[in-house]
């Protein structure tokens, strides 16, 4: 009996805990989704819109081209070109789909069977080939969730992946998925990695080259074909096993993807010049007025400046501080036996080290593992450096000079041979402008932008010494003072100060002009004492100098404010102008990727009136000369297409598999490379130019023009003559104890400023002057751009048929009202560097409206300043230069 009881005991204890386990399977059952659904119901406010991620943005780096559209400067390492699923091939679909999903189009965006093999990778460490996030999941991933691991993220992105799969097609989704996916080598999404990883476009892959990029998406560094190329081709063949698995590909297909080598063409840009000051400064006053993401808006830039021209003046800038150097002596080597990597070229200046010292000569090894020597003439410049003013002996043999083991600096000559260097510690800038329009001709910020990234020439404020004094004699010339007008020579004291002329002499009474060509310190003072310094620093201002950083003493007369090489080059434009103050700028054009006009610079022009009535000629020549290059490029061989990129100073390098580096290759075929991304601008139609102020009288210009050319005949810059023009004209200037030295001079054509002196202010040496250390630089730059350049000079005449602008004079009345001087109602021109309210950023993608006509149009603002030059009509207003 006891038996039975227990036996009941048992068999009710079993039933009441199967029910129980019944019911709780059947509330799991039911709290599962309730709980699913309650958490979607939590985060679903908390969810992005999809609609925010129907399109992805085009990528591009920002490229920087000379007028002679040589690309001087690339930025931005973003790569993003998005496609359509039609324009997808379907053998590229299967690819990421054996990689990726193989369910994809089965499955409503999260897969059980996925999630379960990434948990099973993940608790036995097994590195499989596949993961466990749907494509589905992987879109809601990139396009919205940070990639940090959590479970709120996870939660997120799998109510995420849901949301999307109930709003966006199956076809939608992959596209969106291989737009974003990154691949490795800053390419995001696969037609941007097909073309860089084998400069082609998508019809254009292999299937075996599909696999490699289906590959990439699982660990874009683990599995880089050029960082790790058998790991990713042990990847890209696995891949080909799953194509042929799932019957995507056939036997034969399949072979011969396996079979077929990594076949890397790597897309390699290389900058046809190295210009980093000119692109630096395009890419800083972009980025200053668009934001960051300018850089990766596939912006092709033109600016004003010819490459040949930016090339004579860096050369001019590196020959003058080289023979700075050498008029002061060696300083010693560099360093001795350090390792020779540990030193960085600079400009034409190579690292070497020492290996032999000879009687009159010593060998040296360079980066590269080349031997050089460096005889006798090019070392017996180096006498030992004392002071600035001192030097030490010429030495007898090359121990004197070098010693085994030292790191020195040789530079090539034009003969073949070698030359001993060293990097100079003094600097130097030039900026040269077109009178006419305010165009940057050349533009040179120090000795090597590697070695400093400071910009002399648009940031150096320095003492202008002399080269002021033409301005003031204008100021005294507007005044009714003639040339042949007599001003005193002799001594004279203002309170304490007693200043002198720089040779101490006294020359009496002489004429305006005789006391500016032979710079007398004297004279110019007596002028602005004359005049007034108020009214002389408003016409300054005027010039294109900053009022503010003038003094508001008789120093004025001797340079002692502050300028920058631009804006001496501004004021001196308006001598070779005839009168007219022109707006520096260095921007010409704007495209956008597909080589539509954006933007194009319509500066005002010191004779508009001749430039309008040569517009429809010009135009029509630019049209014939567009038209005949495009028939010349349809005929060439497009041997240049083969041209690839190794390295600049915006891209980083990397390690090159590529196996047709030195090939030839089939354009047909590898059609994407660095060549289909060049500015390929269409002609330029210019429209009618608009004047630029007058600041001065017609007479007024010519006669400080033609003053400024005695200067070169028979004054301070006489050293010019050696030119051998008489078209030429200029002013030199030296500061105190010689810490500047510059020479601003110009012809009709070219007005160019040149300075030169350290950093951090200090003697250049007594002897010094503007007309020893600047003036040898700008006539080595003048000489290249004034070749075959005919004879010409300042006009008296007012061509432009300009009236002189007046400032206007504002009263206030008693009852609160405003009256502005009807006399003259035009503007004050707009300084050389101002601070602009800066345009709200726009988001610099691809322009997907009506294509922009090659022709800007003439119905806009005066001043209309492009907030999204992406999406406007051309306009006039240029981009400021940067500070």
């Amino acid at each position: 009996m006891a038996k039975k009881n227990a036996t009941a005991r048992l068999i009710r204890f079993l039933v009441g805990l199967f029910i129980a386990c019944l019911a709780l399977a059947v509330v799991l059952a039911l709290a599962v989704p309730i709980g699913f659904y309650g958490m979607a119901m939590y985060l679903s406010p908390t969810l992005p819109s999809t609609q925010e991620i129907k399109t992805a943005k085009l990528e591009m780096p920002l490229q920087i081209y000379s007028s002679d559209d040589k690309l001087i400067g690339q930025y931005g390492n973003r790569l993003s070109l998005p496609v359509s699923f039609d324009e997808i091939p379907e053998d590229l679909t299967h690819a990421f789909l054996a990689a990726e999903d193989a369910s994809f189009f089965q499955h409503s965006g999260i897969s059980i069977k996925g999630l379960g093999r990434a948990v099973t990778e993940a608790v036995t460490d097994d590195d499989g080939q596949t993961g466990g996030s749907t494509i589905t999941m992987q879109v809601a991933k990139n396009y919205f969730l940070s990639p940090e691991r959590t479970l709120n993220r996870k939660l997120t992105e799998l109510f995420l992946a849901r949301k999307i799969e109930d709003e966006l097609s199956k076809n939608d989704i992959l596209t969106l998925y291989v737009n974003k996916i990154y691949l490795g080598e800053g390419a995001y999404g696969i037609r941007a990695a097909a073309k860089k990883y084998y400069s082609k476009s998508l019809d254009n892959l292999t299937i075996a080259e599909m696999a490699m990029l289906a590959g990439l998406p699982k660990a874009p560094s683990k599995y880089n074909p050029v960082a790790n190329p058998s790991r990713a081709l042990t990847r890209r063949n696995w891949i080909v096993g799953r194509m042929h698995e799932l019957g995507y590909i056939t036997k034969a297909q399949y072979d011969e993807a396996v079979n077929s080598p990594i076949g890397i063409n790597l897309y390699k840009e290389k900058l046809d010049v190295n210009m980093p000051y000119l692109a630096e400064m395009t890419r800083a006053s972009l980025v200053e007025r668009y934001g960051d993401q300018v850089m990766h808006g596939g912006w092709r830039v033109r600016l004003t400046v010819d490459s040949k021209a930016q090339t004579d003046a860096e050369a001019a800038v590196v020959t003058g501080l080289i023979a700075y150097e050498h008029r002061h002596g060696w300083r010693g080597a560099e360093a001795n036996d350090e390792p020779l990597e540990n030193f960085r070229r600079y400009s034409n200046m190579s690292p070497a080290k020492v290996t032999k010292v000879n009687s009159r000569s010593f060998d040296a090894v360079l980066q590269s593992g080349e031997e050089v020597t460096v005889n006798w003439s090019g070392m017996k410049w180096a006498r030992k450096y004392i002071s600035a003013d001192r030097i030490g002996y010429y030495p007898s043999n090359a121990s004197q000079v070098v010693k085994k083991n030292d790191i020195v600096r040789v530079i090539p000559t034009s003969n073949g041979n070698w030359q001993l260097g060293q990097i100079p510690k003094i600097q130097g800038s030039l900026v040269s402008l077109n009178p006419e329009t305010g165009a940057v001709n050349a533009l040179v910020g120090g000795f090597d932008f590697n070695h400093s990234k400071f910009n002399r020439a648009l940031q150096g404020w320095r003492q202008p010494g002399s080269t002021i004094k033409p301005l003031v004699y204008t100021a005294a010339l507007e005044k009714g003072y003639r040339p042949d007008t007599i001003v005193s020579d002799r001594a004279i004291q203002v309170g304490d100060w007693k200043p002198k002329n720089s040779d101490e002499r006294f020359l009496g009474d002489i004429t305006l002009r005789r006391g500016l060509y032979l710079s007398r310190n004297l004279v110019s003072i007596r002028l602005l004492q004359a005049i007034g310094i108020s009214s002389t620093r408003n016409l300054l201002d005027e010039f294109g100098l900053d009022k503010e950083k003038l003094p508001t003493t008789l120093s004025l007369a001797l340079g002692a404010g502050q300028a920058t090489p631009l804006q001496m080059a501004t004021a001196y434009a308006t001598f070779a102008n005839g009168g007219h103050r022109v707006q520096p700028y260095f921007i010409e054009q704007i495209y956008n990727y597909k080589n539509e006009l954006l933007f194009q610079a319509n500066p005002r022009q010191a004779c508009a009136l001749c430039f309008n009535e040569k517009l429809e000629k010009v135009n029509s020549s630019l049209i014939e000369e567009y038209e005949k290059s495009i028939e010349a490029l349809d005929d060439s061989s497009l041997d240049d297409s083969t041209n690839e990129i190794t390295a600049n100073n915006s891209l980083s390098e990397s390690n090159d598999n590529s196996e047709t580096t030195d090939k030839k290759l089939d354009l047909t075929v590898y059609n994407a490379g660095p060549q289909s991304d060049r500015l390929k601008a269409p002609a330029v139609q210019y429209v009618r130019a608009k004047q630029a102020p007058r600041i001065l009288q017609p007479r007024v210009a010519f006669e400080m023009a033609d003053i400024l050319r005695d200067v070169v005949q028979r004054g301070t810059a006489v050293r010019a003559k050696a030119l051998g023009r008489n078209d030429i004209g200029g002013k030199t200037g030296t500061t105190n104890q010689a810490k500047d030295a510059w020479f601003a001079g110009f012809h009709p054509t070219n007005a160019t400023v040149v300075w030169m002196g350290f950093d951090q202010p200090s003697t250049m040496g007594r002897r010094e002057y503007g007309g020893v250390a600047a003036l040898p630089v700008w006539m080595d730059f003048m000489k290249a751009q004034l070749k075959d350049t005919p004879s010409q000079w300042v006009s008296i005449n007012n061509r432009s048929k300009s009236r002189k602008q007046q400032q206007s004079i504002i009263e206030m009345t008693d009852d609160g009202v405003l009256v502005n001087d009807d006399a003259n109602k035009s503007a004050k021109p707009v300084k050389t560097q101002t601070q602009q309210r800066k345009p709200s950023v726009p988001e610099p993608t691809e322009d997907t409206s009506t294509p922009t006509s090659t022709k800007p149009s003439s119905n806009r603002s005066d001043d209309s300043v492009p907030e999204n030059p992406l999406t406007v009509t051309p306009v006039e207003s240029m981009p400021p230069m940067p500070e």
